[in-house]
């Protein structure tokens, strides 16, 4: 199926409005952050303290599915050319421009760029003529394996901290 005018208009629109896209490449679906620029998805990663996508590879195809960014369900689907973008090039310049902007939190804000361009990786993901068919059903899976924790044990103190009552007539 070929993407008409308003295919083209929907992918476009719902992920630019996405803050997460699911992109699969050889591997599992992984959720990226991304910047949509010059009439494609933009990703970096693959570098310490930045987003893996295992299994992309320049000039190979991914799918890429686009959640709605208020209901989180799925929006639409559509293949995408893989291109890396090397460093430096004009192409570079600009993502990275548009995704330094996007990048919340990163523990080198002014150096970004400098360190994208020797340890990540900065991808391309160009719309191809073809929309996919959203599946139907539950697409629930078991978590990726990551280093990432989200829990750790309450230090022994807090609890007293937290729920410590004021005696009548003290001031603080």
């Amino acid at each position: 199926m070929t993407l008409t005018l308003l295919d083209q208009a929907l992918v476009e629109e719902a992920t630019k409005k996405s803050g997460l896209i699911w992109v699969q490449g050889t591997g599992p679906a992984r959720a990226l952050w991304h910047v949509w620029h010059d009439g494609a998805a933009h990703i970096v990663g693959d570098g310490p303290g930045e987003q893996p996508f295992p299994g992309l590879a320049d000039g190979s195809v991914a799918e890429v599915t686009v959640r709605s960014k208020d209901k989180g369900g799925r929006l639409v689907a559509w293949s995408a050319a893989v291109v890396e973008l090397a460093p430096g090039s004009e192409a570079w310049e600009a993502a990275t421009a548009e995704l330094k902007g996007k990048r919340l939190n990163a523990p080198d804000a002014e150096q970004v760029t400098e360190r994208w361009a020797r340890e990540c990786r900065v991808l391309r993901l160009e719309p191809q003529g073809t929309q996919k068919e959203l599946p139907q059903g539950p697409l629930s899976a078991a978590p990726l394996p990551t280093e990432a924790t989200t829990r750790r044990p309450v230090p022994a103190g807090l609890p007293r901290l937290l729920f410590k009552r004021r005696g009548k007539g003290r001031k603080n």
